[in-house]
């Protein structure tokens, strides 16, 4: 009995110091090599990067308290006779693993911070586009008790209508405007820190046509952060178009109706004339 009662409180502590499961999934036509980034004071999961084949997935499980991010590089080379680089995304470690380095811009990007909230179970998760964009992703929540636990994302290739501005070489990412331009109202700095003094630019309004649900800029965070308890995420590099549960990520009618470049250029239109006038 002493010994069912020691291998049962062992079990519930084991249990207790884990929280999500994040599976990876590649679902592109090239190789994805996910970047992982730990926040401050989290442990860290057991690679801070890898190589994810096309049509492979991979497993990861959180601790309890989990907050990071994690991105896909792309275009990568790493043959083991000397440091290695990405063409989008690069982490600048030289290596597959990021060792405790950040994505450089552009970026898609999926954030997390686990056993959050009031009652410090609550899990909360976006995907965003403040840093740029490089390759369609989207995060799903499976088994979850409460809260939204939606799918969020970009399930649409964002740089098929990238403005030229914001392209990146020939076409693989697509910056942001405050990477292009380092102006405060783009970077909401300076005097435009705040969401009164900070709203979305020309651009990130365009970002938000084609991926509703993903941060556009720094402050949107009324239509771009969801909430879920005691669920494992998936998330999926260039996910296919549409299913049940992707489909909601696109979930505005004109992006769904009119052509996204046939949008952004209306879009762009109207902002200029408005300016002359």
């Amino acid at each position: 009995m002493a010994l069912f009662k020691l291998f049962f409180a062992l079990l519930l502590l084991c249990t207790s110091t884990y929280g999500a499961k994040f599976t990876f999934v590649n679902k592109c036509e090239y190789t994805v090599w996910p970047g992982i980034l730990t926040g401050s004071g989290t442990p860290p999961l057991e690679t801070t990067g890898f190589e994810l084949p096309q049509q492979s997935s991979r497993s990861l499980q959180a601790p309890n308290g989990w907050s990071g991010r994690f991105w896909g590089r792309t275009g990568c080379k790493f043959n083991g006779t000397g440091p290695g680089s990405c063409s989008t995304a690069d982490c600048g470690s030289g290596q597959v693993e990021c060792n405790g380095a950040g994505a450089a811009p552009p970026a898609t990007l999926a954030e997390f911070t686990l056993g959050s909230g009031s009652q410090g179970s609550q899990d909360f998760y976006d995907v965003s586009l403040v840093d740029g964009y490089n390759l369609p992703m989207i995060v799903e929540a499976s088994g979850g008790s409460s809260g939204m636990c939606a799918a969020t994302g970009c399930v649409t290739d964002l740089n098929k209508y990238c403005p030229d501005e914001l392209k990146v070489s020939n076409g693989d990412a697509c910056k942001s405007a405050c990477e292009a331009f380092g102006k405060p109202e783009y970077c909401c700095s300076g005097a435009h820190n705040t969401p009164d003094t900070c709203k979305p630019s020309v651009y990130a309004a365009l970002f938000k046509m084609v991926c509703p649900r993903a941060y556009s800029y720094a402050y949107d965070d009324q239509t771009s952060t969801f909430t879920c308890t005691g669920a494992d995420y998936t998330i999926t590099f260039c996910p296919s178009i549409p299913t049940s549960q992707t489909a909601v990520v696109n979930d505005t009618p004109t992006t769904l109706l009119i052509p996204p470049r046939r949008l952004l250029k209306a879009h762009q239109s109207r902002v200029l004339n408005s300016q002359v006038q």
